[in-house]
């Protein structure tokens, strides 16, 4: 489903916090504010081709950010108090690898490019990030993400 701030009646924010307390299995894209729960977050002035490469990826069950906010998301979360003792301590149910997995995807890297890194195949990267998924209870990356950053795994410029 894809969503706009701005709509008549209700705003896009609203309608996807109802459509995720709902909990219907939808992935929604929505322009503007990643913490009313939502997949990916895409400015309005993107391209067309970006618009339907985000469905795309959405559906896909993967998190997205436009990278013209990328900085101003780490911004955020940079300036967010102390890490989550809950979420420091989920980390302990990953194994090692799932823990590399986790910081990597919090940088920004791409499964080819975690598995490069890694010297892994790109299937296997992709098993470590469901399984952390799964672990931590996670629905998309762009939770993972967010995850890494509250539980203190990651901070802007280093681990």
């Amino acid at each position: 489903m894809l969503l706009d701030v701005r709509m008549p009646g209700m705003d896009g924010l609203e309608a996807a916090r109802r459509i995720l307390a709902a909990a219907l299995p939808t992935r929604v894209v929505v322009t503007a504010a990643l913490r009313a729960g939502v997949s990916g977050f895409l400015l309005k002035v993107a391209p067309p081709e970006d618009l339907v490469t985000a469905v795309r990826t959405v559906a896909a069950g993967h998190g997205l950010l436009d990278p013209a906010v990328t900085l101003r998301v780490i911004e955020t979360y940079a300036a967010a108090p102390a890490s989550d003792p809950a979420r420091a301590a989920a980390l302990a149910g990953l194994t090692d690898r799932e823990t590399d997995v986790l910081a990597l995807v919090a940088a920004g890297l791409s499964d080819a490019e975690i598995a490069a890194r890694l010297y892994l195949g790109e299937a296997t990267v992709k098993t470590h990030v469901s399984r952390i998924l799964l672990k931590l209870g996670l629905r998309d990356r762009v939770q993972a993400v967010a995850f890494a950053y509250e539980s203190g795994l990651v901070t802007p410029g280093g681990r």
